[in-house]
């Protein structure tokens, strides 16, 4: 399967658009037949396509994913410093409108190793469940890496109907 990242990018009348930066093959099935709703499966993606475990400043990406919870991208949200990266709604769902995307999962390292969320995980994945909920599009899970991972969707911080 490859997995695609991408990026925005401003076009000739200053509107967003998505622009394909990278590619990388993850497993043997086709892209349209796998499915993203396992934070264990994303976790693995995230490590061998991004090295996101190995990373020494925190990331930030959103996985777009479709109504049968396929990939239609992985984004990268935000590039912070050795303990903290800021995310904006905006941005989050700027990307997933471009992508058509139904659900999101936001995916982030903390290069100490801990996955316990801070009290600032918690409020940004609540401000993100929100903001989607407004507009149609699931937060269906917040994974946060180090050694091993932490999904708020696994331990019940996130409930969608």
């Amino acid at each position: 399967m490859e997995v695609v990242k991408y990026r925005t990018e401003l076009d000739e009348n200053r509107h967003n658009v998505l622009v394909m930066e990278e590619s990388a093959q993850y497993g043997t099935a086709p892209l349209i037949t796998e499915k993203f709703n396992s934070p264990d499966v994303i976790y693995e993606m995230m490590c061998r396509c991004f090295r996101l475990d190995k990373m020494a400043e925190e990331y930030v990406y959103m996985i777009g994913l479709d109504c049968k919870e396929h990939m239609l991208g992985v984004f990268e949200i935000s590039h912070g410093t050795v303990n903290v990266s800021a995310v904006c709604p905006r941005e989050v769902f700027i990307r997933a409108l471009l992508c058509g995307a139904v659900g999101i999962v936001l995916v982030h390292n903390h290069p100490s190793g801990e996955c316990d969320p801070s009290r600032m995980d918690a409020e940004i994945t609540k401000r993100i469940k929100e903001s989607g909920e407004m507009i149609g599009i699931k937060l269906l899970d917040h994974i946060i890496m180090g050694e091993g991972y932490f999904s708020f969707q696994e331990n019940r911080m996130i409930i969608n109907n």
